[in-house]
């Protein structure tokens, strides 16, 4: 699933193409990745002309003349991919939801295969409400170690799991949350609360080191990700631990493991990590 870095890379990728572009025509091709009545989502986007391209958390935000937003969840495997000249035969995306046209030549094509993703327009102040239910952004300057110490503190969820909510931090998935973890030598199922606070600093510090270096990589494609330019990221090949089981650990040549919890994958390096007991 698109997190942090693959928003941001898309939402790179596209302000060179769409900013100023004016919306002429839409068409939903798959209405079941709307989160609003066709007719209200045609009407609020029609003719509008797009003023801003940006990101909360994993969510790419394409802001309009006056009031209101596109709001694009990218779910699992959703692209938003531009194209200046309307694309023909194999060029074209293999699983279109929504199309928007442009004045002009140029359309953005929302593509995704397996329709996790969705897609709505929202009011300025609709999205605010909507903000606001979400946790911090990791990579702002005034989000600190602190804060991220203080939050883990109050909950006793797998510190995994508690990286993964999205009312606690905002676009840190499972392959980031893995890769934190491992760098700052945090066993995945610690118990939030467990995490000292100065585990809680190298904690902070790894976060902000992974989803950057991935954001200068174009994200991880494990499968199905592509960025603005229908090209895949190149960070997987610097993971230490995700998809990793049975490896040599790059640091000290322990197998790294894997297991499940919350119905989810964790990955770590039983030595590098080793549990609470064990320190």
């Amino acid at each position: 699933m698109p997190e942090l870095p693959e928003a941001e890379t898309i939402v790179r990728g596209l302000r060179a193409s769409v900013l100023r572009q004016t919306i002429r025509r839409v068409e939903v091709v798959r209405p079941d990745i709307l989160r609003q009545p066709k007719a209200d989502f045609l009407r609020r986007v029609r003719g509008r002309r797009i003023e801003s391209v940006g990101r909360r958390g994993k969510k790419v935000l394409i802001g309009l003349d006056g009031d209101g937003l596109i709001v694009v969840n990218l779910g699992m495997t959703g692209r938003l991919l531009p194209f200046p000249v309307v694309p023909r035969g194999e060029s074209r995306p293999g699983h279109p939801a929504v199309r928007f046209r442009f004045e002009g030549t140029g359309l953005l094509v929302f593509d995704d295969t397996r329709r996790f993703g969705s897609v709505e327009v929202l009011t300025d102040s609709e999205w605010q409400t909507r903000s606001a239910s979400m946790g911090p952004e990791p990579l702002d300057s005034g989000y600190t170690a602190g804060n991220l110490f203080d939050g883990l503190q109050h909950s006793r969820t797998p510190v995994r799991s508690w990286l993964l909510d999205q009312k606690r931090i905002a676009g840190v998935g499972n392959i980031y949350a893995n890769e934190a973890l491992y760098l700052a030598g945090v066993h995945p199922r610690r118990e939030a609360r467990d995490v000292r606070r100065q585990e809680a600093v190298a904690l902070h510090r790894s976060i902000r080191r992974v989803l950057r270096d991935a954001i200068r990589a174009g994200g991880t494609t494990i499968r199905d990700y592509r960025n603005a330019e229908g090209q895949p990221g190149q960070y997987a090949r610097r993971l230490y631990v995700y998809g990793r089981d049975d490896e040599p650990c790059l640091k000290c040549r322990t197998e790294v493991q894997r297991m499940v919890f919350a119905n989810r994958s964790a990955f770590y390096c039983p030595t590098c990590q080793p549990s609470r007991s064990e320190r």
